[in-house]
């Protein structure tokens, strides 16, 4: 059987993610440049190797010094890791449009095993017939198993940043 490749739609994809604020809000944030394909054996992409790798600098929160910060080697260490990549190892179904992606994540000089949780939108011809494939990729992840630790006390308790990374990610894709 041939194999299929797939190449990531950046005007319609998104790599977002979240993280506790002072232990009571969220901050979002996402990577704007980045790159994602996928090599399947059939369309509904069972057992599909799935790569990704993002530009680090390309980080934004919409505030120019969290940025900035998080830029410096107190969290990302952008100019010595500028980097993040995802090397799938299992792209099981486990239901109809519910699938469980597994794979190496390496970020900030660290590589370590994550699962995610995907929900396969499916396949269709856009309006100038090329096919494109769909799919929401949620997950989580702690920040310091991969070497991100930086953190300050408040007065009252707690810290300034979480330690769970909530992933929030849409990826279209079209055929090669």
């Amino acid at each position: 059987m041939s194999t299929t490749k797939w190449s990531v739609d950046p005007t319609h994809s998104e790599i977002g993610f979240k993280v506790k604020h002072m232990m009571f809000t969220n901050v979002s944030g996402s990577f704007q440049n980045f790159e994602a394909t996928v090599a399947t054996e059939d369309e509904n992409f069972e057992n599909a190797n799935i790569t990704f790798s993002g530009d680090v600098n390309s980080v934004t929160t919409g505030n120019a010094d969290r940025d900035k910060h998080l830029l410096s080697a107190d969290f990302f260490d952008a100019e010595q890791f500028p980097k993040i990549t995802f090397q799938s190892t299992a792209f099981t179904k486990e239901s109809d449009d519910e699938y469980t992606l597994k794979g190496d994540l390496s970020l900030h000089g660290v590589s370590k095993p994550v699962t995610l949780n995907v929900e396969f939108g499916g396949t269709a011809k856009d309006p100038w017939g090329n096919l494109k494939a769909g799919m929401s990729i949620t997950g989580k992840i702690n920040r310091k198993d991969w070497g991100l630790s930086w953190n300050a006390g408040l007065e009252a308790g707690g810290v300034l940043v979480g330690e769970e990374v909530k992933f929030n990610i849409e990826l279209q894709f079209v055929k090669q």
